[in-house]
C-alpha cells in the first residue's frame, strides 16, 4: 500500500523549489540503474523515526531531516562519498542534500519520489 501524496504549504514548496535548482536529483529508474552498476552509493533515509520504524529501503541508512546536518560528518566522514538521500516523496531529502552540498559534500543526490517510488518499484524493502 502506497502512502497518499501530501499537499504542501505554498511556502514549503517555494523553498523546496529554490533547493531543488541547485542539487542534483534522480528517479528511481535511474537509481536502479546505479544499483545494478554497484554505484548507488549510500542510501540514507531522512525521513521521520516513526516513518523509518515502519518501513525502509534495505540497506539505507538512517538519519533523520532533524539531525543530518548534525550528524553526518560523524557518520561519514568523507565528503565525497556517493550519497543518494530519500524522504517521503522528495521534498525534505532535497532541502537536506541542499545543505549537505553547503557542509562541503560534492557527491550527494535527492531521489525524486522518494520512499513512495522505493515502495512502488519492487526494490528490497525492511520492517522492523
Amino acid at each position: 500500500m502506497t502512502t497518499p501524496v501530501k499537499h504542501h504549504s505554498p511556502g514549503f514548496v517555494a523553498l523546496v523549489s529554490e533547493a531543488k535548482t541547485r542539487i542534483r536529483e534522480i528517479d528511481i529508474e535511474e537509481y536502479k540503474r546505479l544499483r545494478e552498476a554497484g554505484d548507488a552509493g549510500q542510501l540514507i533515509d531522512v525521513r521521520e523515526d516513526s516513518e523509518w520504524q515502519k518501513a525502509h529501503a534495505s540497506g539505507a541508512i538512517h538519519l533523520s531531516k532533524g539531525v543530518i546536518e548534525r550528524d553526518i560528518e560523524k557518520t561519514i566522514p568523507d565528503k565525497n562519498a556517493k550519497l543518494v538521500l530519500y524522504c517521503g516523496g522528495g521534498y525534505r531529502s532535497a532541502l537536506a542534500t541542499d545543505n549537505l552540498q553547503k557542509m562541503g559534500y560534492t557527491n550527494v543526490i535527492s531521489l525524486d519520489g522518494g520512499w513512495r517510488a522505493i515502495e512502488a518499484s519492487g526494490l528490497p524493502i525492511e520492517k522492523e
